[in-house]
């Protein structure tokens, strides 16, 4: 064999080597890209899943901050009717205003004839009143 055949042989085996390691490189970024633009997907729904869980965690903090508004004005107003202390007479009116509930009085007429805050009223007449059906 003569070193010209060798060398055409070797270069024929280096060119099908170099075609081949291309074809499996391309390969290689091929299936690369599709795992890039896989893993981009992912993390723009994670983005926006986040998203969402930031909105409901504001919207829950808010709502969290207005019961406790609306607590500490209730437990305002229980310290004040605690702090006035037990009454035999306003004990007697407030079972005569519990008695009219019951007969179907509503809050306004139970505050206006027993002295009662319309908060007080109200609880009376949503506690003891007459159910009414929807």
């Amino acid at each position: 064999m003569s070193w010209t055949a060798f060398l055409s042989i070797a270069g024929f085996c280096f060119a099908a080597g170099a075609l081949a390691a291309a074809v499996l490189a391309v390969q290689a970024l091929r299936r690369s890209q599709a795992r890039q633009q896989a893993l981009e997907s992912s993390v723009e729904a994670l983005r926006r899943e986040v998203e969402l869980v930031a909105s409901i965690s504001a919207r829950t903090g808010r709502r969290v901050q207005r019961v406790e508004h609306e607590y500490s004005e209730v437990a305002e107003r229980v310290d004040v009717v605690e702090s006035r202390g037990p009454s035999p007479a306003g004990a007697g009116m407030l079972e005569q205003a519990i008695e009219l509930a019951r007969r179907g009085a509503d809050a306004d007429k139970l505050a206006a004839q027993f002295g009662l805050s319309s908060g007080e009223a109200e609880l009376v007449a949503r506690m003891h009143g007459r159910k009414r059906s929807a």
